[in-house]
């Protein structure tokens, strides 16, 4: 059980989240939803101890706590299969110490009896903790989450960013602890590893408490919501459907009970400013004075907008956009895209489906020019200028930089006043445009990096999961101005509404081969 008491964090005499308390009960999933910025994650930090909370506390009952960051922790020169085992200290421990004993077992200058008794005990205790089953739970989680089985071998260093989240994931669901903090799972999966983790997670016998954008995910895994919302937390029990309901409601009876209320503040007003300077009825002005004074105003839930934005190609490309034939690269040694070829032709959205590591982004990467391809040529229309929006482009922003700044250096000489009205778009208003990037949340830093690719002119985008980490209303705003982008859009998603509503041709790109299309005009 997670006990949350009186939790409250400011930054700057204002603040983020004010007495939040709550209740995690034994098995309850619980998802934690709010517009970007409003203190999710700290949230979650807090009641990890990562960040220190300025008032309240936290408290566990049964068992240790597991938690996912929004960025990954594994090191990079150990295997996929090792990091595995370290999810398990001790019994790891006991893995080495029993391959220890083994090869002093070998040299004939030791006391091998000492050493076969030590060796039964070890082994006794690794069989009591479970150890003779991790291999076989290793694959299970690991297969689940989109790893092969060629990958147990590999160094983690090999991974991309979006894997080595995976990576950390898998630990967390290795270890099994009592009670899990989950900062954005879904980032980074497919629809296969996204169903297989929303049933392992609806099964999972311990306390969950997740912060996702996924409706759909959360739809089927929370037993409950808490809507992080003004500087509060707001429990509502039930699925997320049941939630949108309720709140809707909970909105509209709100709205009502205020206006009631404005009504009379204002009959009451009248009244006083009508008879303020006459003595007769001082008495009655001064009583409806303090009445006033004592009102707990209602105040009215506030509707959290998204950015608000549009694009706009910049120039007339040619018709043939994009002539990309025999394209194959390698990492290292591992074949990344084998003999690709693809023509684009102006106005077209296309996009690029298939599990993670089929060769998506490895594809956008070379059609952005940031990777020389192994073979083949590319060639683009003399008129096409492209912007490429990578999958971590937040992890790219300077952490020591202001919003404003980090915009800047994107933007070509645009004036302040300028970028500062884009930027109030993209929700940063006021001083929020001089926050140092450290200080955003994840979403916020999406929106930065977002902002700070759209002030480049271009009339071809190469977008590579555009929409992770965006809140519900962000991402629809996103969605919608990319439909009604009039220049040519190449996107690696797995958002389906990019595919379903946006996308005027679908190729599918599996193992490093474009294996099929679907055209949608």
């Amino acid at each position: 059980m997670i006990v949350v008491q009186n939790l409250t964090k400011s930054f700057g005499g204002r603040d983020l989240l004010s007495a939040v308390s709550f209740t995690v009960s034994s098995n309850e999933k619980v998802g934690v939803v709010g517009a970007n910025g409003a203190g999710k994650t700290t949230l979650l930090k807090m009641i990890a101890g990562d960040v220190p909370a300025s008032d309240g506390h936290v408290s566990l009952s049964d068992g240790e706590m597991g938690y996912l960051h929004q960025e990954s922790d594994v090191a990079l020169d150990r295997t996929l299969g090792e990091e595995m085992w370290t999810a398990l200290p001790e019994v790891n421990s006991l893995r080495a110490r029993v391959n220890e004993i083994e090869e002093l077992l070998t040299l004939e200058d030791n006391d091998s009896q000492a050493l076969v008794t030590e060796l039964e005990d070890v082994l006794d205790r690794f069989r009591v903790l479970g150890g003779n089953s991790v291999d076989s739970t290793i694959a299970r989680v690991t297969t689940g989450l989109g790893f092969s089985n060629g990958d147990i071998g590999k160094p983690c260093g090999d991974f991309s960013g979006g894997w080595r989240m995976r990576i950390s994931l898998a630990k967390i669901l290795i270890r099994r602890e009592a009670h899990l903090l989950l900062d954005e799972p879904t980032n980074h999966l497919d629809a296969v590893s996204k169903d297989w983790l929303a049933e392992e997670l609806a099964g999972y016998p311990g306390a969950i408490l997740m912060v996702t954008h996924d409706q759909d995910f959360l739809q089927k895994v929370a037993t409950r919501i808490l809507d992080v919302e003004q500087g509060g937390v707001q429990s509502y029990p039930g699925t997320f459907s049941e939630y949108q309901t309720s709140k809707a409601s909970r909105q509209a009876q709100r709205d009502l009970q205020a206006g009631r209320q404005e009504r009379e503040i204002a009959r009451q007003e009248k009244f006083i400013e009508r008879f303020r300077s006459k003595a007769t009825k001082s008495r009655q002005v001064q009583s409806r004075v303090k009445s006033l004074e004592k009102i707990d105003r209602i105040e009215r839930i506030v509707t959290l907008k998204g950015a608000r934005f549009q694009i706009k190609s910049s120039g007339r490309v040619e018709q043939i956009v994009l002539n990309a034939k025999g394209i194959s690269h390698d990492w290292e040694d591992s074949p990344a895209l084998l003999d690709v070829s693809l023509e684009v032709e102006r106005g077209q959205k296309v996009a690029l489906i298939g599990h993670n590591g089929g060769g998506k982004s490895t594809l956008l990467r070379i059609l952005a020019g940031e990777v020389v391809p192994s073979e083949g040529d590319i060639n683009w229309a003399e008129r096409a200028k492209r912007g490429y929006y990578a999958q971590h482009q937040d992890e790219s922003l300077n952490p020591d930089s202001t919003v404003l700044d980090a915009v800047r250096e994107s933007a070509q000489d645009q004036p302040d006043g300028v970028l500062r009205g884009i930027l109030g778009r993209f929700l940063f208003s006021s001083d929020d445009v001089y926050k140092l990037i450290r200080m955003l949340s994840g979403g916020e830093k999406s929106r930065v990096a977002l902002a700070k690719f759209l002030v480049q002119p271009n009339n071809v985008l190469l977008l590579d999961e555009p929409t992770n980490h965006l809140d519900a209303a962000t991402r629809v705003e996103l969605l919608s101005a990319l439909r009604d982008y009039d220049g040519t859009i190449i996107c690696a998603s797995h958002d389906p509404a990019i595919v379903e509503e946006i996308a005027t041709h679908v190729y599918t790109v599996e193992r490093g081969e474009i294996a099929g299309s679907e055209i949608r005009v």
